[in-house]
């Protein structure tokens, strides 16, 4: 019997999957990991700032219509590899939903070369300027009922496939 391996753009996503739900987000949960040489170096998922009320709590602080309580999972991935001095520069990040401008301005800063993502969402049209300018690829995964058809996502992850 031959058995196939899972490739790598799909276990990372899965991974980033993964991280979306321990997202104390009530609008939309969000996952990230961060890859360097095919090692997951960070991960992180939107959440309040670590000893402050959760969404899920207390309700969205909302001002101009965001969240100002939620720390997007992108920023606590880099975030996690600053307070732990991990090196971003050269590295991949998995999200499960296209970045906003802020997360955008700060993949490119963190030295981070290509964007995965899942499914589109609000996405910026600067946002997307930038990451041309910067040379950062972007690249939309999508998951193969093959690995993961006996997982039950629920009717808002079907169009994932």
């Amino acid at each position: 019997m031959t058995f196939e391996r899972i490739p790598w753009n799909q276990y990372f996503m899965a991974q980033s999957l993964l991280l979306s739900l321990r997202s104390t987000c009530t609008r939309l949960a969000v996952g990230a990991t961060i890859v360097r040489d095919k090692r997951i170096i960070a991960g992180g998922y939107n959440g309040s700032v670590s000893g402050d009320v959760h969404c899920i709590d207390e309700g969205c602080y909302l001002v101009d219509g965001h969240c100002v309580r939620t720390i997007h999972a992108e920023m606590n991935a880099i975030l996690q590899c600053a307070k732990f001095g991990v090196k971003t520069d050269g590295a991949e990040i998995y999200v499960t939903h296209f970045p906003c401008l802020q997360c955008t301005k700060m993949i490119i800063q963190a030295g981070i070369k290509k964007i995965y993502y899942l499914k589109d969402y609000r996405n910026d049209d600067y946002a997307v300027r930038l990451i041309q300018q910067a040379g950062v690829t972007v690249e939309q995964v999508r998951l193969s009922k093959k690995y993961f058809a006996e997982i039950e996502f629920g009717d808002e992850m079907e169009d994932l496939y």
